[in-house]
């Protein structure tokens, strides 16, 4: 009988297994743990990489100096801000939501504080770097490294348009798409420098401003030279994006006295409202069957409003005309700007052809009226002859005004607010009058341009319709109107202040000035 072959003892097979074993791990990629982990435009740059089990965190003050924005400590000690592109990215030690500018942005897994100092996770960096400054991030988890490009940069167009109004000059910068850009301002210029995108060829502008010297657009950046002691404010509007400057000197209020802009300064609440008269002087306004003035009665309404937001609000408030004279469109804004008002309101009263519309309407700024029946009433109050058909509006809201779609530009500022307050008082005069709601509108009055601050126009009842112009007669009517005012202004006052915008201890609100009296109204008119 033949022996079968004896087979190999285990032990003898493991100490066989051994080389082979020590040979295959020292194939494997090694911890990468401090050692260089990430590879941009084809160089290796020195980056602390730590692999947890949801994935790879990396430190993100050794990647800033290489792919741009400033990092710094936030507020607390647990907190960070990166300054990217006009963005400030607001992120926390062991929380997973930051913040993107405005918008909230949710991560896979918490920034963390290890060496290198913060760290964050893959999809941070895509949602920071990646969708601002353009740069794609590829993690390879067989290689452990992340391999970082810049996208291939593709030509955008753009076109500026510059207009001055009122001692402030806005500059818009419009592109097609939403570029990669990072915003430098510097003494005597603010840049607009591309990142990822080149620009297209766009023809030399030569500038005629008092606040801005040239426009230069070139391949890699749009720079806009100033005038010394100018400044600078910046914003952004969507769909189609632009880029909006709003310039002023940084003297101007030390200027002498009349219709020049004086940027507005945060008060931190309402505490000067200015209250606009409609017409006056050789502007009568409309007129009522019985004769009675638009002029007249807005004059009247506007300082028996003044007088009682003065008494019962405590605010400062000042009349754009205390008498019956001639008062341009756009000195009124102006006279709000010199003021730092915190509100402006233009009174006015409506008219018609029939005599029978009735009720009150309130307006904020736009550029396209909301209805040809606004659209009119705007051409009307500016002093235009209101179109012949609806087919003639849309013919005349084609052309285009520069300047007022450019401060309609700067009134979206306020827009918001500007629509909340036209909301308070039309819901307002409803409601304690019972009239008509014939509605919040937007159209492109003139008046309003330029005002920078909440801005509305309120047409308070029809002094075409003869009912309606007996009782804008009677003092208790007007009374009446006033207080809903009042009441609408006290709902948006409480609203918009806060106690940390409440004036520090010790330093009262301004004073409010005595009303000025009442001038005595000409012959026919309605007494107060």
């Amino acid at each position: 009988m033949k022996s079968r072959p004896r087979s190999a003892s285990p032990p003898l097979v493991l100490l066989l297994l051994v080389p082979v074993l020590l040979i295959a791990q020292s194939q494997q990629p090694a911890p990468v743990a401090g050692a260089p982990g990430v590879v941009l435009d084809g160089r290796e740059i020195a980056v602390r990489v730590t692999i947890l089990p949801a994935g790879p965190l990396f430190a993100l003050a050794a990647l800033t100096p290489s792919l741009g924005g400033d990092l710094v400590p936030g507020e607390s000690a647990e907190s960070f801000i990166l300054k990217l592109a006009d963005k400030e990215i607001v992120m926390g030690i062991g929380s997973a939501v930051v913040t993107v500018g405005d918008a909230i942005v949710s991560l896979s897994q918490p920034p963390t504080r290890g060496e290198g100092g913060v760290q964050v996770p893959l999809d941070f960096l895509n949602k920071t770097y990646g969708e601002l400054s353009g740069f794609s991030f590829d993690w390879r988890p067989e290689q452990q490294r992340l391999v970082i490009s810049r996208r291939k940069s593709k030509e955008i167009a753009v076109t500026s348009d510059i207009v001055h109004l009122q001692g402030m000059t806005t500059v818009v910068l419009q592109f097609p798409e939403v570029p990669h850009y990072h915003l430098n301002q510097q003494p005597g210029a603010v840049e607009v420098q591309m990142l990822a995108d080149r620009l297209a060829p766009a023809p030399q502008r030569r500038i005629e401003d008092p606040l801005v010297k040239a426009i230069e657009i070139s391949p890699e950046k749009v720079r806009i030279d100033l005038v010394p002691q100018a400044q600078v404010e910046s914003y952004i509007l969507e769909n189609p994006f632009r880029l909006v400057f709003d310039i002023h000197e940084a003297a101007a209020a030390a200027q002498p006295s009349g219709p020049a802009f004086a940027p507005p300064e945060p008060s931190g609440g309402v505490r000067t409202i200015v209250i606009d008269p409609g017409h006056g002087g050789t502007e009568t306004g409309a007129i009522g069957p019985g004769g009675v003035q638009e002029k007249q009665l807005t004059l009247i309404l506007a300082q028996t409003l003044a007088s009682r937001l003065s008494q019962q609000l405590a605010v400062r408030t000042v009349l754009t005309r205390s008498e019956d004279a001639n008062l341009p469109l756009d000195t009124r804004a102006a006279i709000a700007n010199q003021n730092k008002a915190d509100l402006f309101v233009s009174i006015h009263l409506n008219s018609s052809l029939g005599a029978g519309a009735h009720g009150a309407e309130t307006y904020f700024l736009s550029a396209e009226a909301t209805d040809v029946r606004a659209a009119n009433a705007a051409k009307s109050e500016n002093g235009e002859p209101a179109p012949a058909s609806a087919a003639a509006n849309d013919a005349a809201a084609g052309e285009g005004d520069l300047q007022l779609i450019l401060w309609d530009l700067a009134q979206t500022h306020h827009l918001s607010a500007s629509q909340r307050l036209a909301n308070l008082v039309q819901g307002e005069l409803n409601q304690t009058l019972q009239l008509k709601d014939r509605g919040v509108k937007q159209a492109p009055f003139r008046v309003l341009m330029g005002a920078t601050m909440p801005a509305v126009l309120v047409e308070l009842g029809f002094i075409s319709n003869p009912e309606e112009e007996k009782k804008l007669q009677d003092p208790e009517y007007r009374a009446a109107l006033v207080e809903a005012l009042v009441k609408a202004i006290s709902v948006y006052k409480e609203m918009v202040e806060t106690p940390a915008a409440a004036a520090p201890a010790g330093q009262p609100a301004p004073p409010a000035p005595r009303p000025a009296p009442a001038p005595q109204p000409p012959a026919g008119a309605p007494s107060p």
